[in-house]
């Protein structure tokens, strides 16, 4: 039976690590940053081909950024998983009378609220740039594609942090895994420019629809249609995080 208070305690947890740790949240906020600034505000007045007439540059960046943003923090969430196995944390909480299902959606609640509320300010320092949320609706469906988007990777990430013991490769492997999804969903520039083998392959990754379902929420421009976005994102979201807190429950406290 799932333990809501046992949820609630880690989601606490993971909250005040969030605001305690003030230098990651700088840390996690500077590289979309830099894109922001350096990309967007460096070829904002640029014609690039595929690219829908109207729409500049910062506004077709900033939801790829976004999405970079919840990929990152998400992804890299799972290595708290090690460091809790590395300082015994974990092993408390697996002898706790509590079932493990309730620790996986503990963290993976944790997570996504950290991964949002860093999508947000991200969010909001962008409109400081120019970008333009077009209605309060817009921006509570592009949460909603943040929340789905963080739990996907989050799933993703508790896999293979619950197959390895090692932090630093997790580290490694993360790095190997993370900035391929990130490049080929489409977040620096449209789809349509890849050659047509590599668009197929793009659409094996989340994120591509993640970052296709904020831009269409957010600036009314997609490959997809948003509903068709949203359920294909579900069922990632789904499929990740079910292998990952089956790998949960069959990992090794130490």
């Amino acid at each position: 039976m799932i333990n809501t208070t046992a949820i609630y305690v880690l989601w606490l947890r993971e909250m005040k690590r969030f605001l305690r740790a003030k230098s990651r949240v700088v840390g996690t906020l500077a590289m979309p940053l830099f894109f922001l600034a350096f990309l967007g505000l460096g070829f904002g007045n640029m014609n690039i081909p595929g690219m829908a007439k109207g729409v500049d540059y910062i506004h077709f960046l900033v939801p790829g950024v976004v999405g970079m943003t919840m990929l990152f923090t998400s992804m890299f969430a799972g290595i708290s998983v090690l460091w809790d196995r590395e300082f015994g944390f974990l092993k408390e909480i697996m002898v706790a009378p509590v079932d493990r299902i309730s620790i996986v959606i503990g963290r993976i609640v944790g997570g996504a609220t950290t991964s949002v509320l860093q999508g947000i300010l991200i969010l909001g320092i962008s409109v400081l740039m120019g970008f333009k949320i077009p209605s309060m609706s817009a921006l509570l469906l592009s949460i909603v594609f943040m929340l789905l988007i963080s739990s996907t990777f989050i799933g993703l990430g508790l896999i293979f942090a619950s197959r390895m013991k090692d932090i630093h490769g997790f580290s490694l492997i993360m790095n190997f895994v993370v900035f391929p999804l990130f490049f080929l969903s489409g977040a620096l520039f449209p789809l349509e420019n890849l050659p047509v083998w590599i668009r197929y392959v793009s659409y094996l990754d989340p994120l591509t629809y993640g970052v296709d379902g904020l831009r269409s929420v957010l600036i009314g421009v997609s490959s997809f249609s948003v509903l068709f976005d949203f359920a294909v994102l579900m069922g990632f979201s789904v499929v990740t995080i079910s292998i990952g807190a089956y790998f949960f429950e069959k990992s090794e406290s130490v």
